[in-house]
């Protein structure tokens, strides 16, 4: 979406309070903290110089000079590129849904909202729903409503939901879901729009959704023969019953 991308931080659990320093003095107030475990072996943690395999995982929406600027604070203040500190990357959005949404997610970084775009040949969308704790059923229900096959749900705790008032005039919970669902890039924007209208910032799950360009999938060729079997027995019921409310001639 423009230049917005959505950065993931993963490093040391020690770490993690000069990470939000570093976010914070760049502006980044608006962050998702899921906690996570490294999967390396001891000797290989011994080589890298690795104590532990406690990771954080932060994920932030940032601008392209934003990013710029984080990394190079990563670089210099926390030597994340240093063997076993840590890794930073950022991923492409493609929309997020709705105005005030956008501003909360960015608040003060330089950023002018431009066209919508997508990466292109791409079939598939993963979707991004940040909700309050426990209202999966709810979200899921309006994201399946759209045409939805299901989601991935992790637990993360924000920071900076209290400036949320500021954008929506209400509170936001720290403790959060995250929901990930896989769609057709097709769909996806009746998926955001139910999504939104039925477990939004106004209602009690006080969602906000936004996607990600999806370039290749493995694992869904039953969903997709699934889906067209139900397109083509829908076709075949509606042509059953135009022909059974024509009246004869």
């Amino acid at each position: 979406m423009n230049d917005l991308s959505m950065m993931v931080t993963v490093i040391g659990r020690a770490k993690l309070p000069s990470l939000l320093t570093v976010l914070k003095n760049n502006k980044v107030e608006v962050n998702l903290i899921a906690l996570g475990r490294g999967t390396a072996g001891d000797e290989v943690m011994d080589v890298l110089g690795i104590e532990n395999a406690e990771k954080a995982v932060c994920c932030s929406i940032v601008t392209k000079n934003t990013w710029k600027t984080v990394r190079k604070d990563l670089q210099q203040r926390l030597q994340i590129d240093a063997p076993g500190v840590g890794i930073a990357f950022k991923i492409p959005l493609s929309s997020i849904g709705g105005k005030r949404e956008l501003m909360f997610l960015t608040q003060d970084q330089d950023f002018v909202r431009g066209e919508e775009e997508s990466m292109k040949n791409t079939e598939r969308e993963l979707l991004l729903v940040i909700s309050n704790e426990g209202y999966n059923d709810l979200v899921m229900d309006a994201a399946r409503d759209a045409g939805a096959r299901g989601g991935t749900i992790i637990h993360a705790r924000g920071t900076g939901m209290h400036q949320a008032e500021r954008f929506f005039g209400v509170s936001l919970a720290s403790e959060k879901d995250i929901l990930f669902i896989v769609a057709r890039t097709a769909e996806k924007n009746k998926i955001m729009q139910a999504i939104m209208e039925k477990a939004g910032v106004n209602t009690p799950a006080q969602s906000i959704v936004f996607s990600l360009p999806v370039t290749d999938t493995a694992g869904l060729t039953l969903v997709d023969a699934y889906a067209k079997e139900e397109a083509e027995q829908a076709e075949e019921d509606a042509e059953k019953t135009e022909k059974t409310e024509t009246p004869a001639t």
